[in-house]
């Protein structure tokens, strides 16, 4: 896999010769498995909740009401928030774990962090599979939100550190490839444990989410730290061993250097979330924590948690509905791959607008067949318009999965400074599973009041999320993570105005103040 040296920067700016070694690689694909692990648990709930033996043993008020005829509305027939809770609580506790996460990401290293994800992620899976009563369940899902809140800390941060500049985007977005795998391997072992007589088939579903936690496991455990982090925690030689041997040649001096300055710049830093709030850093927070917000407003997760259970609402059968959720896992995957190709081509911005565009209409053409064909108490949605609902939420997966899904992570991931990228970092990953702990909880009971005005809800997001983007997001394609600071924020038309030291304020704002504005008001 080994290719020739190549120049990691853009236009201007520093050259690092770097080759595309074979450890470079097998670290990432490896690492990248902490994407498997939380996309298998993302596809798996929403299929067992749909499982007969699954809904009797733990929720027999929503198995009765999805077996009685006109009993309730065809969109609430899922509205329980127990049910709920069993999907939510995973990003709940992942939001907690996520802040300790941030302290052991810095002090003991992206690669330890990783190995405590898989360890968590382990003994989350044996509870799950062998779960008694409820609170065995939740008890389960939390130890796996623990394992997600550490995972997803770590190998965004890893990835894009250990890849060179002009395949970072590709490499990052592993991750969210993996997720996207994680997600259909979940969909197609639900399909066929949905089949299994005994009702243990739901054992089985949650039990195999073991095989990506093994792998994120031993991964951890053979991947090398990165040397950012190395440099960070003191360890120049190793830091420069590291570097090398991942970089494929001898010049890495130039990159050694910067590595080390940003890292005493950093080693100043004693509170790097409070050095988040500081002027000059909420460009890269504001942008981080917006991305995070609209992309669990997109609806992307709300759907591809419950699939099974929304295409069994619009009058698909069990099977079917399985089926259904295994088509939109593929379509999932099979678009991310255009995301790892295309990013570093074509940059995030243009990827994000038009998919804005296609999810915007094909979430507006769902919401007009459910309003005219789907009723309270009556289903009229015949096999043809379910293929074309199916194409349509498809079409909305799709650009989704080449955009907001791996660019969500890679941006934040490549914008912060390292004197606050751990911090960061946990901010990022918490405010998305805040959020995405919202969506899950909230989902089905939106589903149940808003009826098909759900999708009219998140495609008003995604018009809005696409203005932002316009307007907002600078292009991050090509740059160095240690030069984005010069060659993105710093050119930005609104966001160059918050780069400035804080002991300079007083005389930039002298200076604006003379020509008749302030040039560093705050937003």
């Amino acid at each position: 896999m080994a290719g020739g040296g190549f120049s990691t920067s853009g236009n201007g700016g520093t050259h690092f010769e770097a080759k595309i070694t074979p450890i470079v690689i097998i670290s990432c694909i490896m690492a990248a498995t902490g994407g498997l692990m939380f996309g298998y648990d993302i596809g798996v709930s929403g299929g067992v909740t749909s499982m007969d033996p699954f809904l009797q043993k733990f929720f027999p008020t929503v198995y009765k009401r999805t077996k009685e005829k006109g009993l309730d509305s065809n969109y609430c027939k899922y509205d329980n928030q127990g049910l709920q809770l069993f999907t939510s609580s995973l990003y709940l506790a992942g939001l907690t774990a996520t802040f300790f996460a941030s302290y052991t990401t810095r002090k003991l290293g992206r690669r330890l962090t990783m190995l405590i994800a898989g360890c968590f992620f382990i003994v989350g899976v044996i509870l799950n599979a062998a779960a008694q009563d409820l609170a065995m369940l939740i008890i389960g899902r939390i130890l796996l939100g623990c394992g997600v809140g550490f995972g997803n800390q770590a190998v965004p941060l890893f990835l894009s550190e250990i890849a060179p500049t002009r395949i970072r985007g590709g490499l990052n977005i592993l991750f969210q490839l993996n997720v996207t795998i994680g997600i259909l391997f979940a969909n197609l072992v639900n399909y066929g444990t949905a089949k299994i007589s005994g009702g243990w088939g739901w054992r089985l579903s949650l039990g195999l989410a073991g095989f990506p936690a093994v792998l994120l496991t031993l991964g951890a455990l053979f991947v090398v730290e990165t040397p950012n982090s190395l440099i960070e925690r003191g360890y120049l030689e190793e830091g420069k061993e590291v570097l090398r041997k991942i970089r494929g040649t001898d010049n890495i001096e130039p990159e050694f250097l910067e590595l080390v300055e940003a890292s005493r710049v950093a080693k100043e830093v004693k509170h790097p979330f409070r050095n988040l709030l500081q002027r000059k850093n909420r460009p890269q927070l504001i942008i981080s924590v917006a991305l995070q917000i609209f992309q669990q407003f997109t609806g992307i997760n709300a759907i591809m948690f419950y699939a099974p259970v929304l295409f069994s609402t619009l009058g698909f059968g069990n099977s079917a509905a399985l089926y259904s959720a295994v088509i939109t896992g593929a379509v999932n995957v099979l678009s991310t791959v255009v995301s790892v190709y295309s990013v570093d081509k074509l940059g995030r911005r243009i990827l994000l607008l038009e998919a804005g565009v296609q999810m915007l209409l094909s979430q507006i053409i769902i919401a007009i067949i459910l309003g005219i064909k789907v009723t309270d108490t009556s289903n009229n949605l015949s096999h043809g318009w379910g293929i074309f609902v199916i194409v349509m939420i498809c079409t909305y997966v799709s650009a989704f999965a080449w955009s907001w899904g791996p660019l969500g992570w890679l941006i934040p991931s490549e914008t912060f400074p390292l004197e606050t990228r751990s911090a960061g970092q946990s901010v990022t990953v918490c405010v998305n599973l805040l959020f995405t702990f919202v969506m899950a909880q909230a989902f089905l009971s939106m589903l149940c009041h808003f009826k098909y005005g759900i999708f009219l809800f998140f495609s008003g997001w995604i018009f809005v999320m696409s203005f932002f983007v316009f307007f907002l997001l600078p292009e991050t394609k090509n740059v160095p993570i240690e030069e984005m600071t010069e060659r993105v924020w710093k050119q930005h038309w609104l966001w160059k105005r918050f780069m400035v030291d804080e002991d300079d304020v007083d005389i930039v704002k002298k200076n604006g103040h003379a020509n008749g504005y302030d040039p560093t008001s705050r937003l």
